[in-house]
């Protein structure tokens, strides 16, 4: 019996969602990394993106890491002065 003609359109856009998929958490991985090795990155996140940052924040304060947010929040308004 032959392939159905749409079983190949299918594969490919099985592929391409899994491929996105990938992409994306690789990406978000990618964020968290930088976010969480560098202050420097977490003002400017918070400059552009504050809602990114916010859900940073909050992730690691789930997970029990505290005091993250207080201490950028005391080195930026240090480096204001």
């Amino acid at each position: 019996m032959p392939p159905k003609p749409l079983e190949p359109l299918a594969k490919k856009i099985f592929k391409g969602v899994i491929a996105l998929e990938l992409l994306g958490v690789f990406g978000a991985y990618t964020l968290f990394h930088k976010m969480n090795t560098s202050q420097d990155f977490r003002s400017t996140m918070n400059r552009k993106f504050p809602s990114v940052l916010e859900v940073y924040y909050q992730s690691n304060e789930w997970a029990g890491i505290y005091g993250i947010r207080e201490r950028d929040r005391e080195a930026w308004s240090a480096k204001q002065d």
